[in-house]
C-alpha cells in the first residue's frame, strides 16, 4: 500500500487547484499539525488508497455520509427548533458500500488516538464498541434518533448546553454591536472580511432564494464574511451571513452558505448514482434522507457548476470534546456507542432509496459477526497508510511544496 511522496504531493495539489489562496494556506498549515487533521482534510486521498478487499466492494450499498469521522458528529437545531445529535456533514455523500463509512470512522479513531490521549489498545477497544453498536442497530432494523430526553453522559451534557444557550448568546460570540446594529466579528479565526463583490454576490443569491419563501424579509442580508471552518473544504467559497431574522439585533440569524463540490468518492464508485441536477442537490437530498431531523434552513442555491448549500450556522463548539485526560473510558465508550447507533440509523433511513439496499438486506448484514473483526483489520492498515502519507506530506510541506 506504499505511496511515493511525489504521488501524495501531486494528488493533494491537484485536488486543491483553484482554491482561494488565503484559506488554502490555512488548510495546508493545519494539515501539518497532526495526522488526524490530515485525515480529515484529505478525504480524496483516503479513497484513492482504499485497499482492494471484497468486504469493501461487496457489502450492501447504502446512502453514505462519505466522510464519517469523529468530528462529523455534533449537535444542531433541527427545522423543528429542537436540538439533536447526529451526523452533520454530507459534502462527500454518495451511494456506496456501507463498509466505506464504517472503515473511515474506525480509521479516524485509530489515527486520532494520539490527539485524544488514547493508548492504541484503548482506541482498538473503542473501535469494537462502535462496531458492536453499529451492527446491533443495523440488525434491529429500526432507525432511532438522539435527543436530550433519550440519552445521557457527555452527549446529554452537550445537548443540554446547546439548549441553554440563547440565540443572543450565540450572536454575541460571533458578532459585535456597532451603533445598535450587529456586524460579523472579523477575527481571522472564524471569519475573514468579504469583498464588495462577494457581498453583492451573496446578497443577490439570497434575495433570489428569499422570494421563494413565505417570509422573505427574514432572509434580508445585513452582513457577509468569508467563513473559516473545517479543514477539507478550506479554500472553497464559503460564507457566514447575518440576516434580519425576526427583526431586532437580538433576533438576527446566522446562516452558512457553502459552495458544493463533487464527492471525493465519485471516481471510485461502482454503483450508479442518481442524475442530480447540481452537487448541492445531492448533498441536501442525502442529508434529508440520513438525518433524523433536518438541520434548520437547509436549502440549495444556484444552479449548474456553482451551486451552494444554505443552512443554519452550526457552531464548531457543538461537538463532544474527546480527551482521555479528562474523560473516563466508560464515558468515551458511551459517546462512540452513540455514534455507532447514529451511523447505522442513518444508513437504515436511506434503505431502498435510489439503489440503496433494502432494510432486510441491512438487517441480515448486521446480524453477521465475521465482518466486524475483518473491517477492523483493514482499518489498522488504513491508519498506517494515513500516518505514512502524513509523514510524506510534512516533509514536502517543510521543503516548500505547498507554499
Amino acid at each position: 500500500m506504499g505511496t511515493p511522496q511525489s504521488d501524495v504531493v501531486e494528488q493533494i495539489l491537484h485536488f486543491n487547484t483553484g482554491r482561494e489562496p488565503e484559506r488554502l494556506a490555512l488548510k495546508y498549515a493545519a494539515m501539518r499539525r497532526g495526522a488526524f487533521v490530515f485525515l480529515r482534510a484529505s478525504c480524496h486521498l483516503f479513497y484513492a488508497h482504499l485497499p482492494q478487499d471484497p468486504l469493501l466492494t461487496e457489502s450492501p450499498p447504502v446512502w453514505c455520509c462519505g466522510d464519517l469521522h469523529l468530528e462529523n458528529f455534533g449537535s444542531y437545531k433541527g427545522d423543528n427548533r429542537l436540538v439533536y445529535f447526529d451526523i452533520n456533514d454530507f459534502d462527500e455523500s454518495a451511494l456506496a458500500p456501507l463498509s466505506w463509512d464504517v472503515l473511515r470512522f474506525l480509521t479516524s479513531v485509530l489515527v486520532g488516538a494520539k490527539d485524544m490521549a488514547l493508548q492504541q489498545h484503548e482506541a482498538r477497544a473503542l473501535c469494537l464498541v462502535f462496531l458492536d453498536a453499529y451492527g446491533a442497530t443495523l440488525a434491529g432494523g429500526k432507525a432511532g434518533w438522539i435527543e436530550a430526553e433519550t440519552t445521557g453522559g457527555l452527549v446529554r451534557a452537550l445537548l443540554d448546553d446547546v439548549t441553554k444557550h440563547s440565540n443572543r448568546d450565540f450572536l454575541n460570540r460571533r458578532t459585535e454591536l456597532k451603533d445598535k446594529r450587529r456586524r460579523i466579528r472579523i477575527d481571522g479565526k472564524k471569519a475573514l472580511a468579504a469583498s464588495a463583490a462577494e457581498h453583492a454576490h451573496v446578497s443577490a443569491m439570497l434575495d433570489t432564494f428569499a422570494r421563494t419563501q413565505d417570509t422573505p424579509a427574514f432572509f434580508a442580508p445585513l452582513d457577509v464574511a468569508r467563513r473559516i471552518a473545517g479543514t477539507g473544504g478550506l479554500g472553497l467559497e464559503r460564507y457566514v451571513i447575518l440576516v434580519r431574522g425576526k427583526g431586532g439585533a437580538d433576533s438576527n440569524t446566522l446562516l452558512d452558505m457553502k459552495l458544493a463540490h463533487a464527492s471525493s468518492l465519485a471516481p471510485h464508485l461502482h454503483h450508479a448514482q442518481p442524475a442530480w441536477s447540481t452537487q448541492a442537490q445531492r448533498i441536501v437530498a442525502v442529508q434529508r434522507r440520513m438525518q433524523a431531523v433536518t438541520t434548520a434552513f437547509l436549502h440549495t442555491l444556484g444552479e449548474g457548476q456553482r451551486s451552494y448549500v444554505l443552512r443554519a450556522l452550526l457552531p464548531s463548539e457543538d461537538r463532544v470534546t474527546l480527551d482521555r485526560t479528562q474523560v473516563s473510558m466508560s464515558d468515551f465508550g458511551a459517546v462512540v456507542r452513540t455514534m455507532g447507533t447514529v451511523a447505522a440509523s442513518a444508513h437504515l433511513r436511506g434503505a431502498g432509496r435510489d439503489g440503496s439496499a433494502m432494510a432486510d438486506t441491512l438487517i441480515d448484514f448486521g446480524r453477521r459477526q465475521q465482518w466486524r473483526s475483518a473491517l477492523l483489520g483493514i482499518a489498522l492498515n488504513c491508519a498506517e497508510q494515513v500516518q505514512r502519507d502524513w509523514t510524506d506530506y510534512c516533509e514536502a510541506y517543510d521543503d516548500g511544496a505547498f507554499a
